[in-house]
């Protein structure tokens, strides 16, 4: 490990400052600052002018990531898993090209593998080859305050904490997206409008599936305040086939309209949301609802900015099955970690507490100590996962408490293009769980990762 660090320092020491623009969205990466810097091997890869005045360039970037999982009785004994030790593996390179100030093309290879697990890859874990970005930018507007920006193609989308749509970088697949979006961007306002097709996925090598109607569609838009943080507000619609709640399988509409108020800078910070949705479930109306919170105190006075948070969510279940009427949100294309590093139960029917500590003892290493405690909402509705997918039926029972998950995570930055993390949950089951499963077990998990990003 010495040695690594070693070679890390020696090898990148001329480009520390350009590394540190990596982003969660690789196409937000701007490289256009290296055109007067010292020609290294990494600036010539970061940078490659194509014209004389330099407007014109090309810039690689890519990452490789290993994960170690070890999980216990994953399914709370509920079909005998047991123990299960799997290798994830992620790859990807990408390529952007500035055809000036007003046209650009991004694209991005990805390769995702999985080697060892039980009952072998989830929908997030394998797909051997396939294209993840493929887009072109035009802009119709841009001053040195704002522009507007027409995006065609294949696209990665981010928006506010990730509660309904993520690009879900804690799993093996990114997720991603076929079609359109208009954003305008200023130093104050910021709207996205778009029309998007959740793209069918495939384990084989570029046999991803182009789905050319659009099934969420909608637009984000975040204020900044100069002091109170930003407030965000949206309207997202979306069209399912074939989905499953606890009430039954159906095809859904659903519309999503909500609002967000955060602060994350040093002292009092908070995050506040609520979500409302409506549309039909088959012959039924629905009728949904979501309210989460988080505040918290950073200590920017104390070494390793310690930080305390309490985060709390009341998300409706469905009271009756024969109503007329599903009370069970639709998470959409949520973050998965928001709720733990190895998410047991997701963002519906719920009502979640969840205490958290997070200190930085040295510049490049962070710890963070959470607890995340489980109820149902309604006891007419079961347990969902991470994704809003069914995981176990309500089964008649009128017990609530589905269980606490006790979370330890530790990140370490190597280097800047090298980072190491490892997470370790116990999942202790509940009443609703020792009810309905009968062979009722706790769960254990331990994740390893390592990434590298150029």
């Amino acid at each position: 490990m010495k040695k690594l660090l070693i070679y890390c320092f020696l090898f990148f020491l001329p480009i520390q400052l350009i590394a540190q623009s990596f982003k969660l969205m690789r196409y937000d990466e701007n490289y256009y600052g290296l055109k007067d810097s010292v020609q290294t091997f990494y600036n010539r890869i970061k940078y490659m002018p194509l014209s004389k005045s330099g407007s014109v360039y090309l810039s690689f970037g890519g990452e490789a990531r290993q994960e170690l999982d070890y999980s216990v009785n994953e399914d709370w004994g509920e079909i005998g898993l047991g123990e299960d030790l799997y290798l994830l593996q992620r790859y990807a390179i990408h390529a952007d090209l500035s055809l000036g100030n007003r046209i650009r093309f991004f694209a991005q290879l990805r390769s995702g593998l999985e080697d060892g697990r039980n009952n072998g890859p989830r929908g997030t874990d394998e797909d051997k080859l396939n294209i993840q970005n493929l887009f072109v930018d035009f802009l119709p507007y841009a001053t040195p305050s704002a522009k507007l920006t027409l995006r065609l193609g294949r696209q990665e989308i981010q928006y506010g904490s990730g509660r309904l749509i993520d690009v879900r970088e804690g799993t093996n697949l990114r997720l991603f997206f076929d079609g359109v979006k208009l954003a305008y961007e200023s130093p104050r306002l910021n709207i996205d409008t778009f029309v998007l097709a959740n793209a069918q996925v495939n384990t084989g090598a570029f046999d991803n599936e182009l789905i050319r109607r659009g099934s969420l569609w909608g637009f984000y838009g975040t204020y900044s305040f100069k002091q109170a943080g930003d407030l965000d507000f949206y309207y997202l619609g979306i069209n399912r086939d074939d989905v499953r709640f606890d009430e039954g399988v159906a095809d859904e509409s659903r519309h999503s309209v909500g609002t967000r108020l955060s602060r994350n800078e040093g002292g009092f910070v908070y995050n506040f949301e609520l979500i409302y949705q409506f549309g039909t479930f088959g012959l039924d109306k629905i009728s949904a609802y979501g309210i989460s919170s988080e505040i918290g105190y950073q200590f920017d006075h104390l070494k390793g900015l310690p930080t305390i948070k309490l985060k709390s969510d009341y998300i409706s279940g469905d009271k009756n099955r024969d109503d007329g009427k599903l009370g069970t949100p639709n998470p959409l294309f949520p973050n998965g970690g928001y709720f733990g590093m190895n998410p047991q139960v997701g963002p519906a029917n719920l009502i979640a507490l969840h205490p958290n500590f997070t200190w930085n003892p040295y510049s490049k290493i962070s710890i963070k100590l959470n607890v995340v405690l489980n109820w149902r909402q309604s006891t007419e509705d079961g347990v969902y996962r991470a994704n809003g997918s069914l995981r176990l039926p309500s089964s008649d029972s009128n017990k609530r408490y589905v269980g606490t998950a006790f979370i330890s995570t530790l990140s370490w930055n190597i280097c800047d293009f090298l980072k190491y993390s490892l997470g370790v949950q116990y999942f202790k089951t509940g009443s609703f769980i020792n009810e309905v499963v009968p062979q009722h077990k706790n769960g254990f998990f331990i994740g390893s990762i390592i990434g590298f990003k150029f």
